[in-house]
C-alpha cells in the first residue's frame, strides 16, 4: 500500500485539484476533474485504456509539485526494446559509435563474412524485415548514422556489408569516420531517438547489449537532437564510404 503525503491543493473549498507524493517512491498522485469531452480527449497523445485525464491549473504544480528531480534511470529489458520501433508515430535515428558488437559475432552470416564468402541476407532476421518494411511503406523513416574507423574494424566492415540489407528495406544508413566525429564532438554512445521525444541510451558491458534506458525529459532529448543534426549533416551514404575503404586496400 502506498504511502501519501498530502502536499497541497489550488482550491480552499473542496480541495481539488490536489497533489500527493508517494514517500516511497517519489511518484505523483495529482486529482482533479476528468477531461471528458471526446474532441478534447482525442487530441491526446499515448493515452492509453483504463487511463484518464484530468484538468490541473499550471500554478497548483508549480506551487505543489516537486522542486527537484533526481534523475532515476528508467531502464527497460532487451525483451520490450523491441516495441518502440512498432509503437512509432514519425521517426527513429540511430547513432552507432562502437568498434564491435558481441551479438553480431555470433550471427552465421559474420562467419560467413570472416571467411571472405558473399553474405546473402535474404531471409536473415525475416520478422526484423518485415516489420521495417511495414512500417517505412506507412511513410515512417528509420535512419542511421555509423561511425567507423580508418581502417575499419572487422565488426565495422560486417555492418557496411549489412547495410545493403538495412537499404533494401527502408532505411537510409549513412557513414562518418571517427576522425570527423571527434572534430563534431559527438560522443562515443549507442542511442535511438525515437519520434523526436524519445531517447533510447543502449547499456553495454564489455560489447554485450544489456539494457536500455529510455531518456524523456526534454532538455536531455534535444541536446541529443542536436547530435543528430550534426551527424546527419557530416555523414555520406554508406556506399561512398564503402567505395573509400575499397579504393584504400
Amino acid at each position: 500500500m502506498r504511502r501519501l503525503r498530502f502536499n497541497g491543493s489550488g482550491s480552499g473549498v473542496d480541495g481539488c485539484p490536489s497533489v500527493h507524493e508517494d514517500l516511497d517512491s517519489g511518484e505523483i498522485v495529482v486529482h482533479g476533474p476528468p477531461l471528458t469531452d471526446p474532441a478534447e480527449t482525442a487530441q491526446l497523445q499515448h493515452l492509453s485504456p483504463g487511463e484518464t485525464a484530468i484538468v490541473v491549473p499550471r500554478d497548483v504544480l508549480a506551487d505543489f509539485g516537486p522542486k527537484e528531480v533526481s534523475q532515476v534511470p528508467h531502464m527497460i529489458g532487451l525483451k520490450e526494446f523491441p516495441k518502440l520501433f512498432t509503437t512509432l508515430k514519425h521517426t527513429a535515428w540511430r547513432l552507432e559509435s562502437r568498434r564491435r558488437y558481441a551479438s553480431d559475432e555470433l550471427t552465421p552470416t559474420y562467419a560467413q563474412f570472416l571467411r571472405g564468402e558473399p553474405v546473402s541476407w535474404d531471409g536473415v532476421d525475416a520478422e526484423w524485415c518485415a516489420n521495417r518494411r511495414e512500417q517505412t511503406a506507412l511513410g515512417k523513416r528509420f535512419e542511421r548514422v555509423r561511425i567507423v574507423d580508418d581502417p575499419p574494424t572487422p565488426g565495422q566492415l560486417y555492418l557496411l556489408n549489412n547495410a545493403r540489407r538495412n537499404s533494401a528495406v527502408g532505411e537510409d544508413i549513412r557513414c562518418l569516420w571517427r576522425r570527423d566525429a571527434e572534430r563534431l564532438h559527438l560522443p562515443e554512445e549507442d542511442f535511438w531517438i525515437i519520434d523526436s521525444r524519445l531517447v533510447a541510451l543502449l547499456h553495454f558491458e564489455g560489447d554485450d547489449l544489456t539494457g536500455v534506458e529510455l531518456i524523456t525529459e526534454p532538455a536531455r532529448v534535444n541536446s541529443y537532437a542536436q547530435i543528430r543534426d550534426a551527424a546527419m549533416h557530416h555523414a555520406i551514404p554508406y556506399q561512398q564510404l564503402a567505395a573509400q575503404v575499397a579504393a584504400a586496400d
